[in-house]
């Protein structure tokens, strides 16, 4: 079952339509079908539709809240470059994705195979997940830099 959504998943591709309702929700993810039926001009149903095969395929992960600028000053952010070993990375991605405090997850070119966004609440609690990523096997090695502030 598993090997035939992940066929649908790779075999989709998010239309015109699709895109403009990513685009909707990522300014207002509380935005509801009405609302969004009434913006882009479509059906309610049409919405309903496709936000289900959005769901369904994966391209939509979930609806999230923004918060304004200064609401995480507390928070420990950080960015990390990670070097993969060999043909690991998608085991290496699979575990990452599932650390809570990595916020968002990049491949990249150069030097660095990944970058992880990090998120804490605490410097010790920084500190277990830098430990936890560099403990998972195929990353060979990596480098932090702590954000101190937005300028």
């Amino acid at each position: 079952m598993n090997n035939e959504r992940d066929n649908t998943i790779a075999k989709y591709v998010p239309d015109r339509l699709d895109r403009d309702i990513i685009s909707h929700l990522r300014s207002d993810g509380r935005a509801s079908l009405s609302k969004l039926s009434d913006t882009l001009g479509i059906a309610r149903g049409t919405v309903q539709k496709r936000l289900d095969r959005l769901i369904d395929t994966g391209t939509l992960m979930g609806f999230t809240v923004r918060v304004r600028e200064d609401y995480e000053d507390d928070r420990v952010h950080a960015v990390m470059m990670i070097e993969v070993v060999g043909k690991s990375t998608t085991q290496v991605i699979r575990k990452l994705r599932g650390l809570p405090e990595v916020y968002s997850l990049h491949t990249t070119n150069g030097n660095w195979d990944l970058v992880a966004n990090i998120r804490t609440s605490t410097l010790s609690e920084f500190d277990r997940v830098l430990r936890e990523v560099r403990m998972i096997e195929g990353v060979s090695n990596s480098e932090t830099s702590l954000l101190l502030s937005s300028v």
